[in-house]
């Protein structure tokens, strides 16, 4: 495997610094803010300059002399108050570039040190439809769990199922109302258990004696009455089952569903630790953590345990927390929740701390923004009610349907290959749609451009590699083999060092958490590649050694491409048709 071009100059730089006897860690370029000026860049001289006691020029000079004697520089320039200019050989690009091409990983690197790292993500209730607000914990979760897999963390994505609470008690008390017992519970599907619960918040909304109903029964389930552990067994078997569906249609995957049911013995172990490090307390019958007060600002209390006996969702998060350490191994736990719940796992976090269960265990919330519509509140149907993830995937499927030709319009497509052509890219857009915003934003979710096959989009990159692999398919017929990599046009050059930058972008997506930075550096390859591809001809080019050259550069952008839509959970096509 090869070093990326940043790594190995700044391995060069490291060395130079070393020689001058300056601090190394000052030593870190980057790729160059003035693309006009240099390929890269290196501000370390004026970071230096106060710790040396010297001018930042005077250093930057000094570094510039060390570094002209390496011949993978062309030029290395002071410029402004001290900042280093780097300019890089064709000739260095090239051989680094040669090497991706023939390695699997397009030579992105791999972790020294592997971590086992836990994803929290998904997160949706049983007995509830899945709706377009569940859409970004799932997709940027699986995202951040093909990243980290694939630079070499052992890592676990837990669904982490609401399903354990009140609502369940609630859908419970409901049943018995409209049929007199649970007899009959068996035989409800998603959707009827799902106008239960409808049902049921809407009454327990308005009725205390409704409400008082179904916390009685959800006492009773969690402390494991047989006649409602059975229903509720159906219920989330039902609810998992709709919920797999949703999840596989959009290539979410989880390693575990583990549901708050699953810590609720463990709650009972955070409980009694609480108690024995006397860090709890009774609080009118509830017992709660008072946290520390020097925050600021400053942390409301937890409730472990409500007067009832009952546990909370602070509880269960630190009972899970809890079991992944314990069981899973965890060193690292990232949760990817709506940022709105950003005050509850500080106050997790903190009394995960003071019990002492997650010792040097990283846990971040990385919170998310919401999806919205065109007037910037939550996304909802035309009819202003609640877009499900079932109804987004279908009007995404139509949308992407009116641009393709029609079963048998094309030889070799039938209905088959056609629908499942469909199928990729609506899912590629809509996951794509969402992935190209950063995390911490909320977008708009535009009904209009996401399934467009140009601009930043899904599609549009599925295009791209669709449209090298029809080059790859064309140099094949003329007999044009892949041959060595040799920079003779801008165009070109512009396109080697945007490639060059793959091994930064991805581990800059893992350092972050942030799949926005891959989809990015995705389009932005793409339409680099579109301009190389309109300046530098391959099938039509005479000479056949630039021919050969061309072919390489354009088969590692294929793969590039490839490599990166799958990171994102994105289907690679071999083929895109579009209706003439």
């Amino acid at each position: 495997m090869t070093a990326s071009l940043e790594k190995i100059i700044n391995q060069k730089m490291a060395q130079a610094f070393n020689e001058l006897g300056l601090d190394a860690k000052f030593a870190q370029c980057k790729t160059s803010d003035r693309p006009d000026l240099s390929d890269f860049q290196c501000n370390g001289a004026l970071a230096l300059a106060k710790q040396e006691h010297k001018n930042p020029r005077e250093i930057a000079a000094m570094i510039a002399a060390k570094l002209e004697q390496e011949n993978c520089f062309t030029k290395v320039s002071v410029d402004g108050p001290g900042f280093l200019n780097l300019n890089l050989s064709n000739e260095f690009i090239a051989e680094n570039l040669q090497q991706m091409s023939t390695d699997k990983d397009c030579g992105i690197t791999k972790t020294s040190s592997p971590q086992t790292v836990v994803l929290d993500y998904g997160g949706p209730n049983a007995a509830k439809a899945m709706h377009v607000g569940h859409l970004r914990a799932g997709v940027i979760g699986e995202a951040v769990r093909r990243i980290e897999k694939f630079i070499g963390n052992k890592v676990i994505g837990d669904v982490h199922l609401g399903d354990w609470g009140t609502p369940m008690g609630m859908i419970l008390s409901e049943i018995i109302a409209a049929d007199g017992d649970l007899s009959k519970t068996k035989s409800y599907d998603i959707d009827q258990i799902t106008e239960f619960y409808k049902r049921a918040n809407a009454r327990c909304k308005e009725d205390e004696t409704a409400r008082e109903k179904a916390r009685i029964i959800t006492a009773k389930l969690q402390d494991g009455v047989a006649e409602y552990r059975k229903a509720w067994e159906h219920l989330r078997k039902v609810s998992v089952d709709a919920i797999k569906q949703n999840y596989d249609a959009l290539d979410v995957n989880f390693d575990l569903w583990w549901g708050e049911s699953d810590a609720h013995e463990t709650c009972k172990e955070i409980v009694k630790i609480a108690e024995e490090k006397g860090i709890s307390e009774l609080d009118d019958g509830a017992r709660i953590i008072r946290l520390d007060q020097s925050e600021k600002p400053k942390l409301p209390p937890i409730i472990l345990e409500k007067s009832d006996g009952g546990f909370t969702y602070h509880t269960t998060d630190l009972a899970t927390i809890k079991m992944r350490v314990d069981n899973l191994k965890a060193q690292e736990i990232c949760y990817f929740v709506d940022q709105r719940q950003s005050l509850h796992f500080e106050q997790v976090f903190k009394a995960a701390e003071m019990l002492g269960i997650a010792p040097n265990v990283k846990m971040t919330h990385y919170g998310f923004g919401t999806v919205n519509g065109a007037d910037g509140k939550p996304f909802k149907t035309r009819d202003g009610g609640v877009m499900t993830l079932e109804n987004l995937i279908k009007l995404s499927k139509e949308k992407v349907q009116d641009s393709m030709p029609a079963a048998g319009e094309v030889e070799g497509y039938g209905a088959a290959e056609i629908e499942r052509m469909v199928e990729q890219i609506a899912i590629g857009a809509i996951k794509f749609q969402d992935l190209k915003n950063n995390t911490a934003s909320g977008y708009v979710f535009d009904m209009e451009d996401f399934a467009k096959f140009d601009g930043k989009t899904g599609p549009y990159i599925q295009y791209a590699i669709a449209r090298i692999n029809s080059i790859l398919r064309k140099a094949a017929e003329k007999n044009i083999t892949l041959g060595k990599i040799k920079l003779t046009l801008p165009q070109e050059r512009e396109l080697a060092l945007k490639a060059s930058q793959l091994d930064a972008v991805v581990w800059r997506a893992h350092l972050e958490k942030e799949p926005s930075i891959i989809a990015d550096y995705a389009y932005t390859l793409a339409q680099v590649f579109s301009g190389f591809y309109n300046a530098a001809p391959i099938v039509a080019e005479e000479n056949q050694a630039l021919a050969a050259s061309r072919l390489t550069l354009a088969k590692l952008v294929r793969d590039i491409l490839v490599l990166l839509l799958n990171l994102l959970g994105i289907a690679s096509l071999e083929v895109m048709l579009k209706k003439s």
